[in-house]
This record gives C-alpha cells, sequence and structure tokens, in this order.
C-alpha cells in the first residue's frame, strides 16, 4: 500500500504540491506509488531557478531502471529552488519522496490550480482505480 500524507494535494498524474514555509511556494516531487511503479530511480532531470511553468507543464524527466516518465507541475508559477542534492543521489526519491526526495519548489502565480487537484482521499481512490 502506498503512502498517502493527509497534508499534500495531489495531481492524477501522481505528483504532489506540499507547502513551504514561505506563503504562496510549494514542493513538488513525485508519489510514493509512482516511485514505487518506477523502481530504483538513477537520474532525475530539472530545470533552472527562475524558469516558469504553466500548469500540467513538463518541468523534468525522472530515470528508472524501467523506464523515464515525464515530471508534470501541479501549479503555474515560477521555479525559486531546485533540489541540487538529486544530482548525487537520485535513488533518495524512492526512499523520501516525501522528504528529501522533493524536486523543485515553486511560488505559484494561479492560486485557483490548487482547486484543480486531489485531496488525499481522491487520490487514494485514483490510485486504487488505476
Amino acid at each position: 500500500m502506498s503512502e498517502i500524507p493527509t497534508d499534500l494535494l495531489y495531481t492524477e498524474d501522481h505528483e504532489y504540491l506540499k507547502s513551504a514555509a514561505e506563503d504562496g511556494v510549494y514542493f513538488v516531487g513525485i508519489t510514493d506509488y509512482a516511485q514505487g511503479e518506477l523502481g530504483d530511480i538513477v537520474f532525475v532531470e530539472l530545470p533552472k531557478v527562475g524558469e516558469s511553468f504553466g500548469r500540467k507543464d513538463t518541468f523534468g524527466t525522472v530515470e528508472a531502471v524501467k523506464a523515464v516518465s515525464d515530471l508534470y507541475l501541479p501549479v503555474a508559477g515560477e521555479i525559486v529552488a531546485v533540489n541540487n542534492a538529486l544530482a548525487d543521489d537520485p535513488a533518495v526519491v524512492n526512499s523520501d519522496p516525501y522528504g528529501d526526495g522533493w524536486m523543485v519548489q515553486i511560488r505559484a502565480t494561479s492560486p485557483a490550480d490548487l482547486d484543480e487537484l486531489l485531496g488525499p482521499e481522491e487520490y487514494g481512490r485514483h490510485v486504487d482505480d488505476g
């Protein structure tokens, strides 16, 4: 059973959004379910700080032994931080997807985007139906 924290928002593509200390800034990463489906992650390609994206835009890729998958942003905004530690140890995404395995921090530019995301119960049903 995949871990689904109750304090996060989710996409149907298995990314999560987690509030950061600064108002309007969020951590983005892939869910426990997603990392489990991918298997051992060997490489993560991430954007540069300062780049801007729309909701559902591809912001990078994650490469596992089994497959390469695109990463999609849950909300529109500007990248304010990138988890550079993943370049040296991408497997942290497998071992701690909701903690040290975060990928980027984004400053959301469209608060209405949050209304389009799934809550933990909805995401749990989505994973079970998948």
